[in-house]
Order: structure tokens, then sequence, then C-alpha cells
């Protein structure tokens, strides 16, 4: 542990592990695209060593999981402790030795990146309703790698009675169709100079849309092993196994001037119903993003109904949260649409309980005499700073409180043992 934390308190900060690699220059054709991101051999060495001080370490279903850690990548430049208990949640702080009856799972947002352990959303809710709650989060999954790591741990020890899946903008849904992440953002993640230390997103399970159906297909993760992840050295071997996959084309498409197939991408937008346009260079990208975006939201849905299934069937209590980014919160700030009334729709018409905090900041923001810029930086230094946490918290509290039952003891008529 010792060793993990002085290594990492050399790396420098750190962006937001979520942001899409779209749209971008560079390679137009499917083998230069794939050429580009085919792995090194020293990058799979590295993250595979358990003596190196990585972020991450290999799962066979999920890809990766997170290790302990000390990151220069906290407000005021300050470093950010990360640590986890024996069943894989980040250390709990407040009222640890109390039994714990709700589990939370998600992405970077829910893992509390950026922050320290104490930190997080789930502590200060902890620290006011008075017991503990696990946060499972894991920067960079998906909803579909999350609702995974809520399947497996809801089968173990840890199990709770009552759950929270915490879905962040469209990005969360753009990784559960990833077959390989790495694909996304890898170019981009290679020009920081940490990304070896932090170096993840590599493949695992993950799930697709049956375009005659309308189903959610659930794929296993095609490079389940250590020594799998060899053959991404591989140039031809990566061209071979991934020239053909739908999303990887949908992400080479949105590249200037990409050499993509007209007809497929026409029919993959036809059965969406996505309006499909390519008049220009532009259009034809834009015609992919809408198709990415909407294929994506399609298998995030199903995918948060398969949670919403699994609790139910399973006696359990599923809240949903959305959370967004600080531009997508900055927009919504300045009146500009959502990114995802889709699904917003989709809860409502299923009857998900759910906390929309895209709504809950553009409230907060009418309460300040502040530039929509201002106001974002209050809360973000990419993740949320210690006080969007915190004001995170206590937006989804009322509903966290709801859904359980005995209320939490701050909430629970009769707890006082000083009466006045």
């Amino acid at each position: 542990m010792r060793m993990i934390r002085r290594e990492f308190l050399k790396l420098a900060s750190t962006l937001p592990l979520a942001m899409p690699a779209m749209a971008q220059a560079g390679p137009t054709s499917m083998r230069e695209f794939l050429a580009r991101l085919t792995y090194k051999r020293q990058e799979v060495n590295l993250f595979l060593d358990p003596a190196q001080p990585n972020w991450a370490r290999f799962d066979s279903e999920l890809g990766y999981l997170l290790r302990d850690g000390v990151l220069r990548d906290g407000v005021d430049n300050a470093r950010t402790i990360l640590s986890f208990g024996k069943a894989g949640e980040r250390k709990l702080v407040n009222y640890a030795d109390r039994p714990c009856r709700l589990n939370t799972y998600g992405n970077s947002f829910t893992q509390g990146h950026q922050v320290s352990d104490g930190e997080t959303w789930q502590e200060y809710l902890a620290a006011h309703f008075g017991e503990p709650i696990r946060n499972f989060g894991i920067g960079g999954f998906g909803v579909y790698q999350a609702v995974l790591r809520m399947m497996r741990e809801e089968a173990a020890s840890a199990a709770a009675g009552n759950l929270i899946l915490n879905i962040w903008g469209l990005d969360d849904h753009f990784r559960s169709i990833d077959a390989w992440r790495w694909l996304r953002f890898g170019e981009g993640w290679r020009n920081r100079p940490e990304y070896l230390r932090m170096f993840h997103g590599n493949p695992w399970s993950h799930a697709r849309l049956d375009l005659k159906t309308g189903k959610l297909l659930e794929l296993p993760n095609p490079f389940p092993t250590r020594e799998s992840l060899y053959q991404l050295t591989d140039k031809e071997f990566v061209y071979e196994h991934f020239h053909n996959d739908p999303i990887a084309k949908l992400i080479l498409a949105q590249r200037p001037g990409a050499v993509v197939s007209k007809d497929e991408l026409a029919s993959m937008a036809a059965a969406l119903d996505v309006s499909a346009n390519f008049d220009s260079p532009a259009s034809y990208a834009e015609t992919a993003r809408a198709t990415h975006v909407e294929y994506a939201l399609r298998v995030g849905m199903l995918t948060t109904e398969k949670a919403w299934n699994f609790a139910q069937t399973n006696n359990k209590k599923l809240l949903v949260l959305l959370s967004y980014d600080s531009n997508t919160v900055k927009r919504a700030c300045d009146a500009l649409p959502r990114p995802d009334p889709a699904l917003v729709a989709f809860l409502r018409k299923k009857q998900i309980p759910f906390v929309d905090l895209l709504e809950k900041h553009v409230e907060d923001f009418q309460s300040f005499n502040l530039s929509s810029a201002d106001y974002v930086r209050r809360y973000f230094i990419g993740h949320y700073k210690p006080q969007g946490n915190h004001f995170f918290a206590f937006a989804i509290k009322d509903a966290v409180a709801a859904q359980l039952n005995p209320k939490p003891l701050a909430y629970r008529e009769g707890s006082e043992t000083i009466k006045p």
C-alpha cells in the first residue's frame, strides 16, 4: 500500500475518466484506425504486473477493478486517497461498524474519482443518515458493467436490500455497448503522462441490440484471460477481430472523411428510426453520431430494466440516479436541451424510481446570481469536488430516505435518547 501511494504521488492531475472520444481527426480507414489503437506490449505487461502501483487490476468478466492508491488530482491540487474494503467496496468511513442496508453501483461519479475516501456523496449521506452506505462504483464502467457488478455483489456476503444505480450522461450508455472501450478513448489517453499507471478500458462483458427484435443481447468478455490480452498487441489480429464490429464502424464513421459503408450505416439508422443524411462529410458524421447515441440509449434502457427486474425478483428496492458532466449541467443551466429525454421518458413509463440530477442542478443554479460557467466551477473539477458530492448527497437524500424501511435514524420518529 505504501509503495503504491508513493508511486501514485508522481502522477499528474486527471480529467474525467468518462469523456467520449468522438468526431476526432486522424485515421479514416478501419485498418489504420485499429492499427493506431493496437496495444503495446509495455502497456499489457505493466497492467498485468501485480507488483506495479497501478490504478486498476485485471478482472475476467468486467475487464478491470480498482486498487488502493493516491493520485494528485484533487481540489486545490491536492492528492486524493482511494482505498477498498474486503468486498471490493470503497472504504467505509462513517458508521462502518453498523449493518449496511444500501449498496451503490455505477462509474466514476459513483466511485467518487478525484476525492478522498470520506468525501464521496455516499459518505456525506451516511454521516447525515447515521448508517453506512457501500460504494461499488468503478471509474470507466458503463450501465451494463455496473449492473453486472451489482448482480455479482448482491449474490455475495455484502448484499443489501436497497440498491442505487447511478447512470452518468450518455457515455455510460456508450460504454455498455463497447466490446473494447479503448477504441473510443485510447488515442487521447496515451497523451496523458499518467496513462500507463492508469491503464484500463480493456475488453469486458458488454451488451448489444438485436436490430430485428429490439431485444438486449448480452455478450461475454471476448478476452477473459490475462494471456488473451497479448493478442491485442498484434495489429493483424486486432484488424481481423474488430474490423466488422458495428460499434467500431460507428466510432470510425464519426471522424471527418472516414471510409465506411454508407449502406451499412443507412440500414442501421433506418432500423433505429434515425434520420440519415449523407449530403456531406459533416452530415455523414452526424448521422453516425445520432445512430450511435440512439443505439446506446436503447441498450442502456434495456439494461436499466434488467436491473429493475433483478431487484424485483430478489425482493430488493432500486433507485436510479441520473448524473451528468459539467458541460451538460452548464448547458441545462443555459436552458439548452438535455441529451437523454428518451431515458427520462422510459423511466417514467416503467415507473422506475429515479432522481434527475440535471433538474436538481438547474433548480440550484436559479438560487444564485452566477453565470452558468461560474456555477459549474463551484462543484466540478472534471468530476465533482467534495462540494459537488455534498450537493449530490443532499439532492438525493429525500428519495433515498423514502426507499429505506425503517427510515434512517436521522429521520426515524422516536429515535431520540435525550428527551426535551
